[in-house]
């Protein structure tokens, strides 16, 4: 049998990229030198991860200044003390406020989409921002003459917009990045605000058909970005009920890096609900090691073990580099995971056939 296998996108950028970013913001490199070096490095990208034999590829988020805040690139209604997110290692990331409305969206994911399958022989999926981490960006006083509710609506509507300019660029699928999703567990152990982030983007999900959503998925993990998380102290059984509430299609969570994975699998085989795929993560980014062929191979069958084999796949557990100047992992041992993990779902496909 095949066991479906997909990356979650981004994966480390070349040093010349890295360099040729720094340059542009620098003033020292024009438009055209910038677009010259990001192209390089999606065809060898997409050639370097179509050699591992991954099914399903994607362009690492080559091209994107980082996979939470590519929509917002060049918007002028921003300030930069917008939220800040802590890691366990003591650095942070800070999302931009924003100052003004009406919302809108300067980049939307087709074009990522159409630059990638330019150079790709072999389905590309495209990942995206959940609307409920934009949503971060209004300011808790609000802003005068553009209450909540107008942002939300417009919001909503942008988030849609991306969503439809992938798939409508050709893509096989689209991925919601919905790594907050963890994280507000932690800051309201309620789960009120959870429950709003689902609701948000569930408001966007219902906007699709049930066939679009079938190609549609939501990545949760508790972070990863230099080597470090922002919540995996928070039990899975907080998130995952509400999680799988969810109408999407496909859901990637991350699970190589649990210390109990078989309880959390439980979890997933009562809250999930029919119909819901789920791509269960056999590769930790954050752990320098390459996994096995045969390692990946034992965690999907701790997975079928739990879950059956219908609408089971694998994945890694998050991105490799998800903003852009974090190269914490190599580019080679990136692409040996994910070469592992093609690897070992073909021989657990083998073993559960």
């Amino acid at each position: 049998m095949i066991i479906p296998t997909e990356p979650i996108g981004s994966i480390p950028r070349p040093g010349y990229l890295i360099d040729a970013m720094t340059a542009h913001g620098a003033g020292r490199l024009d438009d055209a030198g910038l677009a010259e070096a990001m192209d390089r490095a999606v065809a060898e990208t997409v050639a370097a991860m179509e050699a591992t034999g991954s099914p399903v590829i994607t362009d690492g988020e080559q091209s994107k200044p980082s996979f939470a805040t590519y929509p917002l690139a060049g918007l002028d209604t921003l300030a930069p003390d917008g939220v800040v997110i802590p890691f366990e290692d003591g650095h942070t990331r800070q999302l931009p406020r924003l100052t003004a409305g009406p919302f809108r969206y300067t980049t939307y994911s087709g074009g990522y989409v159409t630059a990638a399958k330019r150079h790709a022989g072999r389905p590309v999926k495209q990942a995206v921002i959940a609307p409920s981490a934009i949503s971060l960006i209004y300011p808790q006083d609000g802003i005068d003459g553009y209450p909540r509710d107008a942002f939300i609506a417009d919001l909503v509507n942008e988030c849609e917009k991306d969503i439809r300019s992938a798939l409508d660029a050709g893509a096989d699928s689209v991925q919601i990045d919905f790594t907050e999703g963890r994280l507000c567990c932690k800051l309201d152990p309620s789960r009120g605000l959870l429950r709003a982030f689902v609701e948000l983007n569930n408001a966007v999900l219902d906007r699709f058909s049930d066939a679009e959503r079938g190609r549609i998925g939501v990545h949760t993990c508790p972070g990863g970005d230099q080597d470090s998380t922002h919540s995996a102290d928070v039990d899975y059984a907080e998130l995952l009920p509400d999680l799988f509430a969810i109408n999407a299609g496909r859901f990637f969570v991350q699970m190589a890096s649990e210390s109990d994975r078989p309880r959390v699998l439980d979890i997933i085989a009562r809250e999930r609900r029919s119909g819901q795929m789920v791509f269960i993560g056999v590769t930790d980014p954050i752990d320098p090691r390459v996994e096995s062929a045969r390692e990946v191979c034992e965690r999907i069958l701790e997975a079928a073990e739990h879950l059956g084999t219908d609408g089971l796949g694998c994945t890694d557990d998050c991105g490799f580099s998800p903003f852009g100047d974090d190269v914490s992992t190599a580019r080679d041992t990136a692409f040996a995971k994910v070469r592992a993990r093609v690897e070992g779902a073909k021989l657990a496909g083998d073993r559960l056939g």
